[in-house]
């Protein structure tokens, strides 16, 4: 690979502006308007981000004492899904900790619903991918987001299990930790073309149950390279410029709150399917900015 295909295809330390690729074509409609959750914010948010990596660290002190615990209490919720006693005890702790320092604002949780009622609202998903949680598979995530006024404004997002953890709010920008120590600031890639992106659809399943098989079809024979990396992870590689579209279905506000504000800081966009701004849509597109017009189009074409 060329210096330049290495550029093109991999992140860098520099933060990329998206570009408007089809700014001079005749008759060209974006399919959305220009997104309210990347409109200017008025506030620190410092303080909040700090608590929600606090909040992170407790976390994941209790999600790993029993990740991969051969006696692990596994139960089957009235959805069919499974939760775990880590799901639980880690829900628990975040809550306990927002109840100690932020009493004022409400919560959402997986696991125990929704509590206060305020324009500040905490999000959580304790263990995000619990069926790799208690399969011993290390690729799972807990997800801290707070909104305000229903905009997701700060978000982390920490895989113990790997040692990994990415966080952001916004005007602060998206950073990560890295491998070798220290902090690194993320960047959406420069990709602007659709065959040369590459793509995660999360799973065939959730395309199939939603009715858009064909759809799938259309994207995987049009980018340059298709994967189902599932769950929160794939949304962390499209923040650092690894991947340039992701996109899933019957996903809940507490699944994907904590991850816009890591993507859209990053320099890229997130909607749902639709193109609208919501995390209440069940469904949600995430991609590099610069192509995300162009994915719509594709994925809503007439067949």
């Amino acid at each position: 690979m060329t210096r330049t295909e290495g550029q093109r295809y991999h992140h860098d330390t520099g933060i990329r502006q998206s570009r408007q690729t089809h700014a001079g074509i005749v008759g060209y409609v974006p399919l959305t308007p220009p997104s309210p959750w990347l409109a200017p914010f008025e506030g620190d948010l410092a303080a909040d981000l700090a608590l929600a990596r606090r909040l992170a660290d407790a976390a994941d002190a209790v999600s790993m004492a029993r990740f991969d615990a051969a006696d692990l209490e596994i139960d089957v919720k009235a959805d069919s899904s499974h939760v775990t006693e880590a799901d639980l005890a880690t829900e628990r702790v975040i809550r306990g900790l927002l109840e100690s320092e932020r009493p004022d604002d409400g919560i959402l949780g997986e696991e125990f619903g929704t509590s206060g009622d305020s324009r500040r609202q905490w999000i959580i998903d304790p263990i995000d991918g619990t069926a790799n949680y208690l399969k011993g598979i290390p690729m799972w995530t807990t997800l801290i987001a707070l909104a305000i006024d229903g905009v997701p404004r700060v978000g982390v997002a920490s895989q113990p299990a790997i040692g990994r953890r990415w966080w952001a709010a916004t005007g602060l920008g998206a950073w990560t930790n890295a491998p070798a120590g220290g902090h690194r600031r993320l960047a959406v890639s420069g990709v602007d073309s659709i065959a040369e992106a590459s793509a995660s659809f999360q799973s065939i399943t959730q395309w199939d149950d939603a009715g858009h098989i064909d759809p799938l079809l259309r994207l995987t024979r049009a980018v340059w390279r298709d994967r189902g990396y599932g769950d929160a992870w794939p949304y962390m590689l499209l923040a650092e410029g690894r991947l340039e579209f992701v996109a899933e279905f019957d996903v809940k506000p507490y699944d994907i709150a904590a991850l816009v504000p890591i993507i859209t800081e990053a320099g890229g966009r997130f909607t749902s399917f639709d193109g609208n701004d919501s995390i209440s849509e069940l469904s949600a597109l995430a991609t590099n900015g610069i192509l995300h017009d162009d994915f719509l189009r594709l994925l809503h074409s007439p067949a």
